[in-house]
């Protein structure tokens, strides 16, 4: 009898799971459960003014190529688009300035870089950090890590944290500078040199002449069809709306619970992959992997929210493929901005001559539920104030989208990456068990597909090595 596995979670993670596992064994039994009523996790497309937009995540980097080769796996490369202008901006201290290039989530490789963007304190201060002590940060995961923040500012000075690094690294996890992990969330960085400026440089490399090659993909008609080729070729029995209320190790291998407490099914697996956010998998392993269970106890997890809105025709967004805010900016009148992003879709991707202008906002950070507490109608007003104040442009949209994502977004604290070995090293002891998702290796698309590759392969060798011993009949059985 073939194998059984099942798959917990049908976001990009769970789905590049199950297609890969797929890939390894063509005749496994494989069923992908999702508490939602749709697939795809935080890759969701929805139409607005006729074309069709991404609410979640809008592209991916190719620096990690795991994306791009999964794209032409699928046979989906004829749909790859790059962005068609690469020109960000950045407001702080009241000016929107063009977004240093050569930096790495905001570190330069030289003073220079921030002219524009710092005082002349904070020039001075980013300049002199080659001539600080030499740094030192340990690359082992078991040790402690150091914030981001506090080691920056102490190096390279607040101003640039508050200018530059925490709005990138804002727009990547929606956390604080302070409360993220320098190795946890800078890892190139770490071991490469005695100072940040010289590992910045290393990093980089030297300036590259001629075109370079593009930072972002996206695909034509939004990331849904990714989500939807690779169920179709995970060829997975897909169960919806059915949450896992838990999962308990067998003689055999694995039982699930899903469905309502009051009618709950049982469902019996050889093997489980669980890619589900950290505040689920503590859940689910608590009993029967308590080490894990704890560890991903310590991952904090924030909310954010997408404004998608939809201008007329004839609106002019500035050149530029957005603006990030820096900390503590706000409007002429004191005001706030509510937004902590702007991504001017129309000029990023382009568009068709008659078409809506697209755009988007990002609201919400780590530790701010006030922004989001707010209903549908008076965030899209707060997010087109800031949209008048940073832009000049003062326009209604023809049609607006908000999409919330409670709990979304996993926090790389300074305890992130010993945590993260604690999971891996209690879950490689579970024999039938592996882990996919953002929580794990970064969390970009591209990052949570190499996961979810590292959890097929561990599961399909598992499978491989008991191949003779699944036989015995296996399924949903009652109460």
């Amino acid at each position: 009898m073939a194998a059984k596995v099942v798959v917990v979670g049908g976001g990009i993670a769970g789905l590049a799971a199950a297609y890969r596992l797929r890939t390894l064994h063509p005749a496994a039994e494989i069923t992908i459960i999702e508490s939602a009523k749709e697939l795809g996790g935080k890759l969701r497309t929805r139409e607005l003014a006729g074309r069709s937009v991404d609410v979640g995540a809008e592209a991916f980097v190719t620096r990690n190529p795991a994306a791009v080769r999964l794209v032409e796996e699928l046979g989906l490369t004829e749909n790859l688009v790059h962005p068609v202008l690469s020109a960000a901006t950045v407001r702080a201290a009241g000016r929107t300035v063009a977004l240093p290039k050569r930096t790495f989530l905001g570190l330069p490789v030289s003073a220079d870089e921030v002219r524009d963007v710092l005082s002349p304190d904070g020039v001075a201060k980013v300049a002199g950090e080659r001539d600080l002590p030499p740094l030192h940060v340990e690359a082992d995961p078991d040790a402690p890590d150091v914030s981001v923040g506090q080691v920056i500012g102490e190096r390279f000075g607040r101003e640039l944290v508050d200018r530059l690094v925490e709005p990138l690294l804002g727009g990547v996890y929606a956390g604080r500078a302070d409360m993220l992990g320098l190795r946890a969330t800078m890892a190139p960085l770490v071991g490469k040199a005695q100072t940040l400026t010289e590992a910045v440089g290393k990093v980089l490399g030297p300036p590259r002449q001629g075109t370079q090659p593009p930072v972002f993909g996206a695909l034509r008609g939004g990331m849904a069809s990714m989500v939807d080729e690779l169920a179709k070729r995970a060829a997975a029995r897909i169960r919806l709306g059915l949450p896992v209320r838990a999962l308990t190790r067998t003689a055999r291998g694995w039982r699930l619970e899903i469905g309502s407490a009051a009618a709950p099914e049982f469902l019996d697996a050889d093997a489980v992959i669980l890619a589900v956010p950290a505040p689920a998998a503590r859940k689910l392993l608590e009993d029967e992997v308590p080490a894990a269970s704890a560890a991903y106890g310590q991952v904090e997890v924030a909310s954010m929210a997408v404004v998608s809105l939809a201008l007329p025709p004839d609106a002019v967004l500035p050149e530029s493929t957005g603006v990030l805010l820096a900390v503590g900016e706000r409007h002429a009148d004191g005001t706030p901005f509510t937004a902590k992003a702007f991504t001017f879709t129309s000029r990023k991707w382009g568009r068709a001559d008659g078409e809506p202008v697209q755009l988007r906002a990002s609201v919400g950070r780590y530790g701010e539920a006030e922004a989001l507490q707010r209903d549908d109608d008076q965030l899209v007003a707060a997010v087109v104030s800031d949209l008048w104040e940073l832009t000049g442009v003062k326009i209604a949209p023809v049609e607006r989208i908000v999409t919330r994502w409670g709990g979304g977004l996993p926090q790389y604290g300074v305890a992130h990456t010993a945590a993260v070995a604690s999971i891996i090293d209690a879950v490689n002891k579970m024999p039938g068990l592996a882990v996919a998702g953002a929580t794990l290796r970064g969390v970009g698309i591209p990052a949570t597909i190499d996961s979810a590759n590292t959890a097929a392969s561990a599961i399909g060798a598992y499978l491989t090595s008991r191949s003779g011993e699944i036989s015995a009949p296996s399924g949903l059985v009652g109460d």
